[in-house]
């Protein structure tokens, strides 16, 4: 996750985040973006780090609405985000706190949904 000024450009931010990304999980080797990425940085990410950046684009003949193939992992994602109510709104003037923010909301969404996974029914006693 990065979180940058409004005036950072999505593909200067994913030259950022890429690299950082590989490092961490050196088996990523596909990135699906929406075309807010198009341009150079697909041959970049190729070329410099081995990650193929694939574009989801919607077709120019399509009308209305159309579920867009790997979109829908991103939008589930951040539907998931703004179920916490201090993300609905953007207050933050730090990266740094929105950062924090983000990490507290998916921490408490994974925690809630392993102890849901683990919780154990309780007996009942015999009286």
């Amino acid at each position: 996750m990065l979180v940058t000024p409004a005036s950072t450009t999505d593909r200067d931010a994913a030259r950022l985040l890429l690299p950082t990304a590989k490092g961490r999980f050196g088996r990523l080797t596909r990135v699906w973006a929406d075309g807010g990425y198009t341009g150079h940085l697909g041959d970049w990410s190729a070329a410099q780090l081995g990650v193929v950046l694939d574009i989801v684009r919607r077709s120019d003949d399509t009308r209305g609405f159309r579920v867009l193939p790997r979109r829908w992992v991103v939008e589930r994602s951040l539907a998931w985000c703004l179920r916490s109510r201090r993300l609905v709104r953007d207050y933050e003037r730090r990266t740094d706190t929105s950062e924090a923010v983000i990490w507290w909301s998916m921490t408490m969404l994974m925690s809630r949904r392993l102890a849901a996974r683990h919780r154990c029914p309780v007996p009942v006693r015999a009286a």
